[in-house]
């Protein structure tokens, strides 16, 4: 039996129609998509590092709220590089995070990194605490499989979450984040991207 695919026209209309039913007024549900709006055939955001930049195409500010940050990333074969000079491969790359206590993110922030080295992309949690810069390594990711990353605040301490395990982290304020914002994927250290790079990030409630 030959099973002819339908078209992804029809496919976007079909998921269209069931998001509006699902957000008729009437049944009281909340259908607002958490982070950046994903197209309706993949939930994931692709972000794009051009070559020779730092930031992401996708580069936007927005407000971070609550004290839990969760995802889904999945890297490519794109992150696979080499550093013009080699004692800048050890240098971490930021994946996803946030500002925090009411101050800009080299003064107080949370997030996750990675880099790539001997044959194997690194995650780390990496904070800043009243300026002072915290680096753990949590592990490794494997190319092209999607892991859990999560990041909660808990009074004067950050619970990382990768692959399973939990480490703790010092925070300096107490609290909620205050006034913050969310970081999104960097390249560098020193240098910029040798090549373009890209990242598939699934926000998580």
């Amino acid at each position: 039996m030959r099973v002819f695919k339908k078209s992804n026209l029809y496919k976007v209309k079909t998921v269209r129609i069931i998001f509006l039913l699902f957000c008729i007024p009437p049944l009281l549900v909340s259908c607002n998509w958490f982070g950046p709006q994903p197209s309706f055939e993949d939930d994931y955001i692709t972000y794009t590092i051009p070559l020779g930049s730092h930031e992401t195409e996708q580069q936007s500010t927005s407000v971070f709220k609550g004290k839990s940050l969760r995802f889904q990333a999945l890297f490519d074969s794109s992150s696979v590089y080499a550093a013009s000079s080699p004692e800048n491969q050890f240098d971490i790359n930021k994946l996803m995070g946030f500002s925090d206590c009411s101050s800009l993110h080299h003064q107080n922030s949370a997030r996750f990194g990675w880099n790539w080295y001997d044959g194997a992309l690194h995650i780390f949690a990496y904070t800043y605490v009243n300026g002072d810069r915290i680096v753990q390594e949590l592990g490794t990711a494997e190319i092209s499989k999607p892991l859990v990353y999560e990041i909660h605040i808990q009074e004067n301490q950050y619970r990382f979450v990768f692959n399973g395990q939990e480490t703790i982290m010092k925070r300096h304020c107490t609290g909620g984040a205050g006034l913050a914002y969310n970081l999104y994927p960097y390249f560098g250290g020193d240098e910029t991207a040798p090549h373009e790079i890209k990242i598939k990030i699934r926000f998580l409630e």
